[in-house]
């Protein structure tokens, strides 16, 4: 049996939806059709009983910001997410869990310095409070008893209730001016392609997860082809991002969608 937290989450629902069941939720709030056990980061573990593979993905951060995201409270926000996801796995190992999932974040890298290949035998290097949490999230669940498998994702796009760049298309489509941008993006739908294939597999370690590397430039240029909008896309970013090298899924069979699953849902994403 599967346990998710986060599942009310920007990343939650896409694993929610694409990992086989039943899937049980831990959290502040159930979700319809699911089984669900309360629990919050901030408190003791929850009830782990009969659950195999715990897969989490929840985090507490000020709305809209990772890195950065503990806003004027860095004491809370360890509190949280790295004294809170420890009390969870520590859990998971005493009650027998076979298998944790945990969604980490490129983030563990945003100190290394730029040009140096991201690989996934790259030692963390976390310049950022967030970033560090990952890092030591990471090597905690490495030191467990069970399977622990690190999910080192990039930026996760895809449609929902709400998604990554709903501001972002408002502001272009208002004539707000949008300053360049680009950066590695994967969906979140590809995010939870790679837990289920991780779900048949006893490699531990960090697995990257990262697909296209997307300038604000040409996703506004798509935005307008499907609106008609009359305001001119930024122009292109000359910031250097590093790709974050996949090999360990890829070995697996996970295969992202590209650029062909990003047209396919930017309509989806405008209609929100």
């Amino acid at each position: 049996m599967i346990a998710l937290t986060g599942a009310t989450g920007l990343l939650g629902r896409f694993l929610l939806d694409g990992l086989p069941g039943p899937v049980i939720t831990l959290g502040r709030r159930p979700v319809t059709g699911h089984a669900h056990r309360p629990w919050d980061l901030t408190g003791p573990a929850p009830d782990l009983t009969g659950v195999t593979t715990l897969i989490h993905a929840a985090f507490s951060h000020v709305p809209g910001r990772y890195r950065g995201g503990e806003g004027d409270d860095p004491d809370g926000f360890l509190n949280a997410n790295l004294d809170g996801t420890r009390r969870l796995f520590d859990a998971a190992a005493k009650a027998g869990v076979h298998r944790v999932q945990f969604i980490s974040s490129r983030a563990v890298f945003d100190g290394q310095p730029s040009g140096d290949p991201l690989t996934e035998d790259t030692q963390p290097n976390a310049a950022s409070l967030y970033g560090q949490v990952k890092a030591q999230t990471e090597a905690h669940l490495a030191a467990l008893p069970l399977i622990g498998q690190s999910l080192r994702a990039t930026g996760v796009y895809g449609p929902g209730p709400t998604h990554k760049w709903q501001d972002l298309f408002a502001d272009y489509l208002s004539g707000k001016p949008i300053p360049p941008r680009r950066g590695t993006e994967v969906h979140g739908a590809d995010l939870a392609q790679a837990c289920r294939l991780l779900l048949n597999s006893d490699q531990t370690g960090a697995f990257h997860i990262s697909d296209i590397l997307l300038d604000r430039h040409d996703l506004l240029t798509e935005v307008q082809t499907l609106t008609g909008c009359p305001h001119r896309p930024p122009p292109r970013s000359d910031r250097q991002v590093d790709a974050l090298i996949c090999t360990r899924l890829p070995a697996l069979g996970w295969q992202p969608g590209g650029m062909g699953l990003l047209r396919a849902d930017l309509p989806k994403m405008l209609e929100q």
